[in-house]
């Protein structure tokens, strides 16, 4: 049966019968759900929710009112050919907000577990957001953006198509972001630049004080040392070689837009 009989769907809710909705989803008032939707046990979807078809939410995901999940993409590109937009467990997406699937057939917008979204913003088509990133409101994510796990988006914040943004970094409200933001960092200014460490948020994560220390150290050799971007590279891994300076180093020379640094 698609429908679990836990399901509670509201008397003026609209559900197509090909949508698979799983034990005790809550289904609001107006809400819209349409074909190839697949909503997890416990989800619970507040009144005017609109989730469109190749949409898969999956467990104890809170979606509150007038949010649109799977629209089509904002790209003069998208065909309208089956694409997919996939959401983790957890999540909850605040008030009035969208979120694309993909452009290319058979290509996918993913959203990954324990997100807090907030109210009137936009995730774009093929982006990939990770686990518990927290995406204040107003924010403008473009097309294929890449959020890593524990991000901070401050409100406000526009993300320019194809940047990255590392691990445990924070941007600071209405920043631009047009380039790639390494991880463990704090970030402000109209165009993203680096103030220094996400002391707040590495603290949250448990991070410990040695943790810290040679995250600074590495934060004043990319920075402060006026070193070249590979010296400085080749500078941290020898200097302060531990699990997040590597990955830090890893994220760095990974990127294709080239990172915020002078």
């Amino acid at each position: 049966m698609p429908i679990d009989p836990s399901a509670v769907i509201a008397p003026s809710a609209r559900v197509d019968p090909q949508a698979r909705l799983g034990p005790q989803v809550v289904v609001g008032e107006y809400a819209v759900i349409e074909s190839d939707v697949v909503i997890g046990a416990f989800t619970r979807l507040e009144p005017y929710v609109y989730v469109k078809r190749w949409t898969t939410l999956g467990e104890r995901n809170e979606i509150s009112a007038g949010t649109v999940l799977g629209t089509d993409p904002l790209d003069k590109g998208f065909t309208g050919e089956r694409s997919f937009l996939k959401i983790g467990d957890g999540n909850r997406i605040r008030e009035h907000y969208t979120i694309a699937r993909g452009t290319a057939p058979e290509s996918e917008t993913i959203v990954g577990d324990e997100n807090y979204i907030m109210t009137s913003g936009h995730i774009a088509h093929n982006c990939r957001i990770g686990n518990r990133t927290v995406i204040a409101s107003c924010a403008l994510v473009a097309g294929y953006v890449e959020i890593e796990d524990q991000a901070f988006i401050s409100g406000g914040v526009v993300i320019h198509q194809y940047s990255k943004i590392g691990r445990l970094a924070m941007i600071g409200g209405n920043t631009r972001v047009n380039s790639d933001v390494p991880p463990f960092f704090l970030y402000s200014d109209f165009n993203v630049a680096a103030k220094g460490l996400n002391l707040v948020g590495l603290r949250r994560a448990g991070f410990k004080a040695s943790d810290v220390a040679a995250l600074k150290t590495a934060y004043r050799i990319l920075y402060r040392s006026g070193l070249k971007l590979e010296e400085a590279l080749e500078r941290i891994e020898t200097t302060v070689p531990t699990e997040h300076t590597l990955h830090l180093v890893a994220f760095i020379r990974s990127s294709k837009r080239g990172i915020c640094r002078e």
